[in-house]
């Protein structure tokens, strides 16, 4: 096992000296050791003399920008974790630089406990990737003798990815392992076993993971959503059925694209209907629906279950599968 250094070093990218400041005396009193660098110049000449662990970057810059310098640093130090800094979350662009290298993204202002917070969690992600990749390389030609002990590590690096996207919003904690858990029972009422019901739980597991990318102004806004704010959102499933194609198989992958599909074809964009939707994506629509109505959001509070199985019931054949609603119906759901 590798161990975590007891003093990562971190570089901080921004044109803004007070905002450099700030960052590094925040970092020094937690025991990081800090660089600065006010471009991206300077930037890569800082990480050829002394490569940081750690890269906080800013997205806007005069000259070459921090997102023109992300795939550069990542390109020749592909072990930095590079978290970008920007005032303005637009969504195409966060997007893009998650898939040029970036692990995370942080909104200015920030405070200094989600700066140290953020790069913790960044590091605990290398370092969990870094012992999957050294476990993946024993077990290979034994893959199947091991197939626990590898995905038991791959759940582990999974999990702590959905942890770091859930701290982003109080009201989704824990979302993705309840609907995980439902979605489990509902597969497992409807037949499913083996490798069926393990694509299911890890599409559930994952299913929310594309809302990284989306504006949590939008995500969290304490009202109704407009249409087109509605549209945006559901980006979320073809966002994250690309963060993990890489990671996962196709099955999977199918699962979370469609999991916001209607029945009856009734999702804005919406290409495939009824029983042609992945069933795993019909059992996971039902427990995400299920687990949605039962929390509390910004804008209402949580429904009670009797009155969100009456809702259940109401949407089968529009939104729902009407045999998943079957299914779930004749389960014993657990009040909230």
């Amino acid at each position: 096992m590798v161990k975590e250094a007891k003093q990562p070093s971190v570089l901080i990218v921004d044109d803004e000296a007070l905002v450099r400041r700030t960052i590094r005396k925040s970092l020094a009193s937690e025991g990081f050791i800090c660089y600065e660098a006010e471009s991206a110049e300077k930037a890569m000449e800082c990480m050829r003399a002394r490569p940081a662990e750690v890269v906080i970057l800013d997205i806007k810059m005069p000259g070459k920008t921090g997102k023109e310098l992300l795939p550069e640093i990542s390109a020749v130090f592909p072990d930095a974790a590079i978290i970008m800094a920007t005032a303005d979350v637009e969504p195409a662009t966060i997007v893009e630089c998650l898939k040029n290298g970036a692990r995370d993204y942080i909104t200015k202002p920030f405070s200094a406990e989600q700066i140290v917070e953020g790069i913790r969690t960044m590091l605990e992600k290398k370092r969990m990737e870094y012992e999957l990749e050294q476990h993946r390389g024993r077990l290979e030609g034994k893959l199947e003798e091991k197939t626990g002990e590898l995905q038991k590590l791959f759940a582990g690096a999974i999990e702590s990815l959905v942890v770091a996207l859930e701290a982003k919003d109080e009201y989704t904690a824990g979302h993705s392992r309840r609907v995980t858990d439902m979605a489990v029972r509902i597969g497992e009422a409807m037949g499913l076993a083996g490798a069926e019901l393990e694509d299911l739980r890890w599409a559930a597991l994952l299913h929310d993971i594309g809302k990284i990318g989306i504006d949590p102004t939008v995500l969290n806004k304490p009202g109704k959503l407009t249409p087109d704010e509605y549209r945006y959102i559901l980006n979320h499933t073809n966002i994250g059925s690309g963060i993990v194609q890489s990671l996962v198989n196709e099955k999977i992958v199918a699962i979370i694209k469609h999991h916001h599909d209607h029945y009856d074809g009734g999702t804005p964009g919406q290409r495939v209907r009824g029983k042609k939707i992945p069933l795993g994506a019909r059992i996971l629509a039902l427990a995400d629906t299920y687990d949605a109505m039962t929390s509390d959001r910004p804008y209402r509070r949580a429904l009670p279950a009797a009155k969100a199985i009456t809702e259940i019931e109401r949407c089968a054949g529009s939104q729902l599968d009407p045999a998943v609603v079957r299914a779930f119906l004749a389960m014993d759901v657990p009040e909230r």
